[in-house]
């Protein structure tokens, strides 16, 4: 069965079958399987014969590789030879959604740690033992490594500047005005598991077990690189150890170990070191961005301006769409956006968790804050007065949207009124006590899905799509969906994914996964009750579905005798108009207290409470989880995350978890999420709007504003740490400044 979103659904079977498998707090199903170690993900799978390669990464920020001396190397005890292939070595990692391979050719240097050569060995200890043994000889040149020095240099991005109105005049006419630069650093994706890939060949067959999120598209990636045809291509990833965007496109050890298990005949795993997956990934581009609010005297914004400028390599066309949010979120007649790159000599920059609103709603929703200090308003009720009927500029209807109530409820659930809205008014011992809020959105993507269910004998039903689970928790929603239309227990329901070899989905990415590849189950789901209803005689509408039973009036069937023959269908969904027609996005609104040292300038988050509507909560554990680890990001981003950068010769200098500062327990305070009931019709069938970047959005924001309700100092230049706060706190006395 096919569906294309070219209307709103009329209705949905998930509010019919009365069973309420949808929407439970299920616990994982493959929980047991990771907590008992026993779910392999793709380092763990061992083969007959296999080897070991380590990549050999560019010691020089810019340049060409003039020669590179493997014989040390390979004279070493467990060498086996060293993979030197300057041709088709991947000199980038590759884009999300990307169906060409990425930029290959590595002579050519173009930032520090750029995989050049692989090392295979009979062990991993070898492997490093000869990658250190390479004498690699450069030619150097100039690189570009300062992002402040060459920000003037930024191309404007074809497609995204948008004006409407006179923004400048707005801007003079208002009373109440901000204009301000905000910037935000790079930041790696940190996840857990390290990029890895193991190849092993068949005749003229590959097949790769890869750390990735999007199958579909990274097969038809790394035919193109290798020269294939795709049906000559498998990638498995039954489990990925997180990915945050780093994973959603093949990257360099992908196609070494394919290159290695081609010449030498056996299978090669390649696992990056946590260094590589910082030198040779994908990176969040750090961002300046120029936000400009205008508004009257009653609060009623008359301008709004986001403009943003990004890094990224000579030919890549990924900027970071830090207004993407902006341009929906609030009105306001003029309108001013755009997006520039700055051409940098440094790794790739490519989408990282909530790309755009994570960077964006830093600088917007702080924004807004001043402007409520400025109009002596709450930063609640300023945000309720600039929701707008419509999308400012191309005039379609929200398909949903339930901002006010999130923004209601989240209030007066934190205890908001309990708020000094004058800075540096409450102290506990020498702690400065704030509270912030900021707003939460993200835009809402259904893509193309397919998926296919068979209802067996035994009473089972087997899910098969090459979807991806990233931790997010797919294998459950879809088992419980299933479940849900097919009158089963959810352990009835068996769930294949990460294999293409199955019916292609968009995977993990985006927050696409779980409505798009469980509208393209739903359907699968349709259409076999419409073939059990057929076999009962009776009407898809009188059918009834419980506990492995078809029943009709007084005819009641168990379900595995109607399939002895076992019934299977297909499963399509693709988007359609409904994605023209109107804004689809989800929103919510955080709440956040933070406690501020006055003597060191060291902040604490304290409590953090956020509330969220985004359709249909397919699993209310999982989807509570997922917001959880987005709130745990926006404190990162507020607070620790940097990727620092060496001006003078283009090294990471924090390239590994020890120096690269992501939030610990320490750092988190018990996080609460509350979910508001919704449905959107015109999102797609299940009603329901990815969740998995709503957390992060606008997070980071909400602590920054909390600071500033603490001690009176406003931090534009992310993250706020300590020594941005230390010479400005004020006094404990209460006169002001604290001398130093």
């Amino acid at each position: 069965m096919t569906h294309k979103m070219d209307a709103p659904v009329a209705d949905s079977l998930l509010d019919k079958t009365g069973r309420n498998i949808i929407s439970s707090p299920i616990d994982r199903i493959e929980g047991p399987l990771k907590v008992t170690g026993t779910a392999r993900y793709t380092a763990e799978f061992k083969f007959d014969g296999m080897l070991h390669g380590v990549l050999v990464s560019a010691s020089i920020g810019k340049g060409t590789v003039t020669a590179i001396d493997t014989a040390a190397a390979e004279q070493l005890p467990g060498v086996v030879k060293v993979i030197v292939d300057f041709e088709t070595f991947l000199r980038n990692p590759a884009q999300g959604l990307a169906t060409e391979a990425p930029a290959q050719g590595v002579r050519e240097i173009s930032h520090f740690g750029q995989p050049i050569a692989l090392v295979v060995a009979e062990s991993f200890e070898a492997a490093r033992h000869g990658a250190l043994a390479i004498d690699v000889q450069y030619a150097t040149v100039p690189g570009r490594f300062d992002f402040a020095a060459r920000r003037d240099t930024g191309e404007l991005k074809e497609g995204t500047d948008q004006s409407q109105g006179d923004i400048e005049a707005a801007m003079e006419a208002a009373p109440a005005r901000i204009d301000g630069i905000w910037t935000t650093p790079s930041q790696n994706a940190s996840a857990m598991e390290p990029h890895a890939s193991t190849a092993f060949w068949e005749g003229d067959n590959l097949t790769l077990y890869g750390s990735y999120q999007m199958l579909a598209s990274d097969r038809e990636q790394l035919a193109d690189a290798l020269g294939l045809d795709p049906e000559k291509v498998r990638i498995i990833a039954h489990y990925i150890g997180g990915g945050f965007g780093s994973k959603l496109g093949i990257s360099a050890e992908s196609v070494a170990a394919a290159l290695a298990a081609r010449q030498l005949g056996r299978p090669v795993r390649v696992v990056m070191t946590r260094q590589q997956v910082y030198d040779a990934t994908v990176r969040r581009s750090n961002t300046e961005q120029r936000v400009r609010l205008a508004a009257d005297r009653n609060g009623k914004l008359t301008a709004v301006g986001h403009e943003t400028w990004t890094a990224n390599l000579d030919g890549e066309n990924f900027s970071e769409p830090a207004s993407a949010s902006t341009q929906f979120l609030y009105g306001g007649e003029a309108r001013r956006f755009g997006n520039y790159i700055v051409r940098m000599d440094q790794v790739l920059s490519a989408s990282m968790r909530a790309p755009g609103e994570a960077a964006g709603m830093l600088a917007l929703e702080c924004a807004m804050d001043e402007l409520a200090e400025k109009l002596g308003l709450d930063p609640v009720d300023l945000r309720k007065r600039n929701i707008p009927d419509r999308h400012p500029v191309n005039d379609i209807p929200y398909s949903s949207r339930s901002l006010a109530e999130c923004l209601d409820i989240g209030a007066a659930e934190f205890g908001w009124s309990a708020r000094n809205p004058q800075p540096a008014s409450r102290r506990e011992g020498e702690w400065w006590i704030g509270m912030g809020m900021a707003a939460a959105a993200r835009s809402n993507i259904l893509r193309k899905s397919s998926a296919r269910v068979t209802l067996r004998p035994e009473g089972r039903a087997v899910v098969e799509t090459d979807m991806t689970d990233i931790g997010t928790g797919s294998y459950t929603i879809l088992a419980q969906i299933a479940a849900e239309l097919l009158g089963l227990d959810v352990d009835k329901v068996d769930v294949h994914l990460g294999d293409t070899a199955l019916p292609p989905a968009p995977g993990s990415g985006g927050s696409v996964g779980a409505a798009s590849s469980g509208s393209a189950v739903y359907l699968a789901c349709e259409k076999l009750r419409q073939t059990i209803a057929g076999k009962l005689g009776c009407t898809p509408e009188s059918l009834v579905l419980s506990d492995g039973m078809a029943r009709s009036g007084n005819v009641s069937h168990p379900l595995g005798e109607l399939a002895a023959t076992p019934l299977e269908a297909m499963g399509i969904i693709e988007p359609g108009e409904t994605g023209k027609a109107f804004v689809q996005a989800a929103f919510g609104a955080h709440f956040t207290e933070v406690a501020v040292n006055g003597y060191t300038g060291e902040t604490r988050v304290r409590r953090m409470e956020s509330t969220f509507a985004a359709g249909r909560i397919l699993n209310e554990k999982t989807a509570t989880s997922q917001c959880i680890g987005g709130m745990v990001f926006g404190i990162g981003a507020a607070l620790t995350e940097e990727l620092m950068y060496d001006k003078r010769f283009g090294q990471i200098a924090n390239r590994d978890l020890a120096e690269y500062h992501v939030p610990v327990n320490a750092d988190v305070p018990q996080l609460k999420v509350r979910f508001l009931e919704e449905r959107d019709y015109a999102a797609n069938p299940l009603l329901a709007k990815g969740i998995g970047e709503l957390g992060i959005s606008g997070a980071g924001a909400a602590i920054s504003n909390a600071i500033y309700n603490a001690v009176r100092i406003r931090v534009r230049d992310y993250p706020i740490t300590l020594d941005k706060l230390i010479d400005k706190l004020p006094d404990p006395q209460g006169e002001g400044t604290r001398p130093r």
